[in-house]
């Protein structure tokens, strides 16, 4: 078994083992244009101009970003990813990307996509978890009043109903097919409820082992105190706990809105904060290991050797099942691969859906990678490292 300490996130030809030279040259690109943000706002604002003048940019967005970014427009189109991936004992979460559609005949075809990913996980070794996100099964405006406490008149009562069906058709799916599910992570005004499902299923599916996993974002302050309290109930409750770390996706929006409403930010106050309280969340949830699983969802170095660091600490092999760590994929493979080639359990979440459909969160990836001081730098220099490898080797 490989130690911890012996983990290196600098090697280039593990890290792009699975690409080939002429997709090393693109990521360049991609990253190159990502990095710079005058480029990447004009690159974006162009993008959605084009939608917005209905313009044929499917073909240039299909070959360059959603390539890199995306397994395909539909589960067999990403097959030949997820087998990539596979190769290098690197799993694959088939995430349904498609955002923005807010009617009850979406939300039903939402949940049968996502059966449809449990499905087709349940005969393959390369997908060990399906996902979804609850604004995908229901309206945002609902999930607002219901956090609020405002009295839902008989339709709304009935399409909250409706929502409580679809999450525990999929739960009950992923449990009857022995696939675990996990549950995303979303903006804090409409979090409650989504967080209520979450437990409400894995008091139901968690019994015997960990099926559904909740999303907890590290930069709300209150978020440790979230994760004993879930963890309490669980054991009260003799269930199994999941729960998926992040960081967070929304910090720009949270802190606009909480000055915008006159409340006090849920977000951590700097990024150093945020830092500490994920790394004191991996490490509860090690301490807790009888009764959590976790999902390391991060694309911090240090984080993710810290929980190496905590599980040969414990005494815990490399591939516990109790602990998985994830990434994007088309991000951070040097902190993917090299994990997996030391016998890690390890996924890359894998976007799919119509290229259209997908834009919005193209669009959040490249902003993402913009705004995050130092990604896209960390990935441009990782590739043209490998880059300049090979051309010294050839």
């Amino acid at each position: 078994m490989q130690l911890a300490s012996n983990i290196s996130f600098d090697d280039t030809s593990i890290a792009f083992e699975a690409k080939n030279t002429k997709a090393l040259k693109k990521a360049n690109f991609l990253f190159s244009v990502v990095n710079n943000p005058l480029m990447s706002s004009l690159s974006t604002g162009s993008v959605k101009l084009a939608m917005t003048l209905r313009l044929p940019i499917k073909g240039i967005i299909k070959y360059t970003i959603f390539e890199h970014f995306c397994g395909g427009e539909t589960i067999s189109e990403s097959k030949l990813t997820i087998d990539t991936l596979g190769k290098y004992n690197v799993g694959t979460i088939l995430d349904y990307s498609v955002e923005g559609e807010d009617d009850e005949k979406s939300f039903d075809h939402t949940r049968d996509e996502i059966i449809r990913t449990i499905e087709v996980a349940k005969n393959s070794s390369h997908i060990p978890f399906s996902v979804f996100k609850v604004t995908g099964l229901a309206s945002s405006e609902l999930l607002i009043k219901i956090q609020k406490g405002v009295e839902l008149n008989s339709e709304e009562t009935s399409a909250f109903d409706r929502v409580k069906q679809r999450v525990n058709a999929i739960c009950e799916e992923a449990h009857s097919a022995n696939v675990p599910i996990l549950i995303d992570a979303e903006e804090t005004w409409l979090q409650d409820p989504i967080d209520s499902l979450a437990y409400e299923m894995m008091k139901q599916y968690n019994g015997q082992k960990c099926i559904v996993y909740n999303t907890l974002q590290m930069y709300r302050t209150n978020t440790m105190e979230a994760l004993k309290k879930a963890f309490h109930y669980a054991a009260m409750s003799n269930y199994y706990l999941g729960v998926k770390l992040v960081r967070g996706a929304y910090m720009e929006k949270e802190r606009e809105r909480a000055e915008e409403h006159g409340y006090s930010s849920p977000i951590q106050p700097t990024k150093e904060a945020t830092d500490i309280n994920f790394d004191k969340g991996l490490a509860y949830c090690i301490d807790n290991k009888q009764r959590i699983s976790v999902v390391c969802g991060s694309h911090n170095e240090y984080s993710n050797y810290y929980l190496a660091l905590l599980m040969e600490k414990h005494g815990m092999k490399n591939n516990d099942p109790r602990v998985w760590f994830a990434q994007l994929y088309g991000m951070s493979d040097n902190i993917s691969f090299n994990l997996a080639k030391a016998n890690y359990n390890v996924a890359k979440y894998v976007p799919y859906g119509p290229v259209k459909s997908v834009i919005p969160y193209l669009l959040r990836r490249a902003n993402e990678n913009t705004s995050v001081a130092g990604q896209s730098s960390r990935e441009l220099s990782l590739i043209r490292s490998e880059i300049k490898r090979r051309k010294s080797n050839s």
